[in-house]
């Protein structure tokens, strides 16, 4: 199927890894002209081997307020005009209301929130005056349905949630999507961190499988597609049937 963003161009940020560079390799092989970004060089150099197509990396860690600014210069350097965001990001530490001190909520905030804020501020505007663009964030299925020890995230893309849905409505008359895909448990290296026997949370999926990031990339290139130009303001669950909710 051909999505018709052949020579556009996309920032997809925490693309080092998992769905960031599944998205990432998505984008590219439908021709898509790709920066991406995450805090280590030396892992991004070694995630862009693994991409079929034209692209660039630029470290920044978005954490960093300071670093988001100059990675936004330096996107528009290496590739123009930037037509698609795809904003995601590493999740914050697990804990629960007791054990999470009032301290971690900031920096969670930055860094699953405040970054995507930003990136949005400087690009979306841009894609406005063409009466073109695309915007996804990675969040996760925890917007819909919290999940237990992780109430930093779940704060945090909640928020995101509500920004890029009010943002969605704002932009849409100048040929503007915005979106969210919601992951479920997919076969990342940040489920290894949370879980220790990936059989047994495998196995409490209506599926019976976790879902594979390369599946996953291809649900945001489409959400990018022009074939997608109707979709925004959707909050899109790839999860394999784990929410249990009718919205």
């Amino acid at each position: 199927m051909d999505l018709g963003i052949t020579g556009r161009t996309a920032l997809v940020t925490g693309a080092s890894s998992g769905l960031g560079l599944a998205s990432a390799q998505a984008l590219a092989a439908n021709g898509v002209r790709v920066a991406m970004v995450a805090r280590s060089a030396k892992r991004l150099e070694a995630a862009e081997a693994t991409v079929d197509g034209d692209s660039v990396t630029i470290p920044a860690d978005l954490s960093q307020p300071g670093d988001i600014g100059d990675m936004l210069t330096a996107s528009r350097e290496a590739l123009g005009d930037i037509d698609i965001l795809v904003a995601n990001a590493g999740g914050p530490p697990p804990g629960n209301f007791a054990s999470t001190d009032l301290g971690a909520y900031p920096e969670a905030l930055q860094l699953n929130l405040l970054s995507t804020v930003a990136m949005c501020k400087h690009l979306i505007p841009p894609m406005q005056e063409r009466g073109w663009g695309r915007v996804v964030a990675i969040t996760s299925i925890s917007v819909r349905q919290p999940i237990d020890q992780l109430i930093l995230s779940n704060t945090a893309r909640a928020g995101l949630t509500a920004f890029l849905k009010t943002t969605a409505t704002e932009v849409a008359s100048d040929g503007v999507t915005v979106n969210t895909v919601q992951p479920g448990l997919h076969a990342t290296d940040r489920l290894t961190q949370l879980y220790d026997d990936l059989e047994v949370v495998a196995s409490r999926l209506p599926t019976g499988v976790l879902g594979d990031p390369g599946d996953f990339g291809r649900v945001v290139a489409f959400v990018c597609s022009e074939s997608a130009r109707s979709i925004t303001g959707a909050s899109i669950p790839v999860d394999g049937g784990a929410a249990k909710g009718l919205q």
